[in-house]
C-alpha cells in the first residue's frame, strides 16, 4: 500500500509537470489553430536558460521570472516573422515550419551548450526530503504537485473572469466576428503565442531540478504533451489538466503493476480515447 501511495503522488507530480507543459500547447492551438511541434524545444530552452542564468542571478526564483520572458519574446519573433504569413494556408505549412524550428533550436542548443547533460539544484527552501507514507520523498516534487493546480486555477480565472481572457475566448470561437467588432486579432494572436511559449519556458525552468537537461529533453516531452492534449480534447483547457493527471497516473502506476508494458501504456490510453471519444474527454475550447 505504501508503494501504491508513493506512486500515486509520483503520478500527480509528473501529471502537473505535463500540465504546465501542455497548457501552453493547448492555448496556442485552441485560440490560433496552430499545432506547434516546436513547443518542446521552447520548454527545453527554458531549462537551458535557467542553467545559463543561475551563475549570474544567483537565484532560482529570478531565473523562473527571466527565462520564461526571454522564451516568450523569442516566441513573439517566431509568430510575427514566420507563422503570421502562413495563417489561412493549409495546416501542413505550419506543421513543417514548427518541425523545422524544432530541428534548428535543437541544433542551436548543441552548439551553445554541447551535447552533454547538465543538472540544476532545487532552491534551498525546496531541497531535501520529507517523510511520506513511510518513505523519504523529495520536497521539490511535492512543490510541483502543488504548483500545477495553483497555475490551473489562475488561468481558469484569467480566461473566465477577466476582459482580456474573454476576448481571447471570443477570438478563438470566431476570429472573423472578433475582427468585425474591433478586436485586433493579429495582436491578440501574438499575445497568445507569447503566453504559450512563455508557459513552455516556465515549465522548462521548473523541470530543470527534476530532470537532466539535455538536447533531447524537448523531443521526449512533446510526445507526452501531445497525448495529453489529444486525450483532454484539442484546445480544451480543463481537458489539458484532466489529461495530464490521467497520463501521469497511468505512467506512475504502470511502473508498479505493469512494468513490462509501461512504455506502451500512454499509447494504449491514446488509442482508447481516439476509439471511444475521438474529440477527447472535453472536445473543445472551454
Amino acid at each position: 500500500m505504501e508503494t501504491f501511495l508513493i506512486n500515486l503522488v509520483n503520478g500527480l507530480s509528473y501529471g502537473m509537470l505535463l500540465f504546465l507543459i501542455s497548457m501552453g500547447l493547448t492555448i496556442i492551438f485552441g485560440v490560433m489553430g496552430v499545432l506547434n511541434f516546436a513547443h518542446g524545444s521552447f520548454y527545453m530552452l527554458g531549462a537551458y536558460l535557467c542553467l545559463a542564468l543561475l551563475p549570474y542571478l544567483h537565484s532560482f526564483w529570478l531565473a523562473l521570472l527571466v527565462a520564461p520572458l526571454v522564451v516568450g519574446i523569442l516566441g513573439v519573433l517566431v509568430e510575427v516573422t514566420l507563422l503570421r504569413p502562413l495563417y489561412g494556408r493549409d495546416l501542413s505549412y505550419q506543421l513543417l515550419l514548427t518541425f523545422g524550428l524544432l530541428l534548428i533550436i535543437d541544433d542551436g542548443v548543441k552548439i551553445l551548450w554541447g551535447a552533454g547533460y547538465h543538472s540544476v539544484e532545487p532552491p534551498a527552501v525546496l531541497s531535501g526530503t520529507v517523510q511520506l507514507f513511510g518513505n523519504t520523498y523529495p520536497v521539490y516534487s511535492l512543490f510541483i504537485a502543488v504548483v500545477g493546480p495553483v497555475v490551473a486555477v489562475a488561468f481558469w480565472y484569467f480566461f473566465n473572469r477577466t476582459a482580456w481572457g474573454k476576448t481571447i475566448r471570443a477570438a478563438a470561437m470566431d476570429r472573423e466576428m472578433a475582427a468585425a467588432v474591433g478586436i485586433n486579432v493579429p495582436l491578440l494572436f501574438t499575445t497568445v503565442f507569447f503566453l504559450g511559449t512563455a508557459l513552455a519556458g516556465m515549465a522548462g525552468v521548473l523541470a530543470a531540478p527534476l530532470r537532466a537537461i539535455g538536447p533531447a529533453m524537448g523531443d521526449n516531452i512533446i510526445i507526452a504533451a501531445f497525448i495529453v492534449v489529444v486525450v483532454g480534447g484539442l484546445g480544451s483547457f480543463p481537458g489539458a489538466f484532466v489529461g495530464a493527471v490521467v497520463l501521469g497516473l497511468v505512467e506512475a502506476l504502470g511502473v508498479q503493476f505493469l512494468p513490462r508494458a509501461q512504455m506502451a501504456l500512454p499509447f494504449v490510453l491514446l488509442a482508447a480515447i481516439l476509439l471511444l471519444r475521438p474529440k477527447g474527454l472535453f472536445g473543445e475550447l472551454s
